[in-house]
């Protein structure tokens, strides 16, 4: 069984038909799935189609992209498939949201998260200065994982020893970059998730094809041959990974 622990396929303008994609993920193995919202409207999104189905779950949080249009509204959101808080966090690649606006944004979500008692999806690229102070600001542990992880060996450690996930996705089947593949084969089996990024990210050999939850199965294929395991083995640590963190 795989699971894949962050798609986007409950947004309205996802464009392919959602039974097939459903029927194709279940002939892949990829047997569970988190939608997660990336905005107040995604976040909705992501509980009533989450609702629909017994083997789907929901994230709420505003992206931080999207942090200067308002957050308030997800603490009156309330469903049995929230099962985290996310996507969450700090990006300075692109400033569509003030960085201040965004700091604030990262830690009143937090705040939501542990109100709850739920784990973190955070999205957090060429940040990591401003984020790890914020995350050890807090007498409470944060469960979390770092999704779409890109980034050094350095912060991938800083991430494993804080305890959190790291999440890779259809960049690690693509990428060219020799430090990034060094990095994706020395993430701890323990603390690793697959995830598809559904519509983006497609993983090779589907380059240019909308991106689903079955090709996560690439993605664990990919995984499994850096470790030297099966695929079986891969699939059946990084689903005990999932349910760990998200009590599926």
């Amino acid at each position: 069984m795989l699971v894949d622990t962050h798609c986007h396929i409950h947004e309205a303008d996802y464009s392919l038909d959602i039974s097939d994609v459903l029927q194709r993920a279940q002939e892949a193995g990829a047997e569970k799935m988190i939608c997660v919202g990336t905005s107040e409207k995604s976040s909705l999104e992501a509980i009533g189609f989450a609702e629909k189905y017994d083997h789907i779950y929901a994230s709420i949080g505003v992206h931080p992209h999207d942090t200067k249009d308002g957050y308030d509204k997800l603490a009156s959101m309330n469903s049995r498939k929230i099962i985290a808080v996310g996507e969450i966090g700090l990006d300075y690649f692109y400033t569509h949201s003030p960085r201040e606006v965004q700091i604030a944004a990262l830690k009143d979500q937090i705040e939501l998260a542990l109100a709850r008692n739920l784990p973190v999806i955070f999205h957090v690229r060429d940040a990591f200065d401003d984020f790890w102070p914020i995350l050890d600001s807090y007498s409470t542990k944060i469960h979390g994982v770092l999704h779409s992880f890109t980034d050094s060996h350095a912060n991938m450690t800083n991430a494993v020893n804080r305890g959190l996930y790291i999440g890779v996705n259809g960049i690690s089947t693509f990428t060219k970059d020799e430090k990034q593949q060094e990095m994706f084969a020395s993430i701890p089996v323990d603390r690793l998730l697959l995830e598809t990024d559904a519509p983006f990210l497609t993983p090779t050999p589907l380059r240019g094809k909308v991106n689903e939850p079955a090709y996560v199965r690439y993605v664990a294929e990919h995984h499994a041959r850096i470790r030297g395991l099966s695929l079986d083995e891969l699939a059946a640590k990084t689903s005990a990974n999932a349910h760990a963190l998200f009590a599926l």
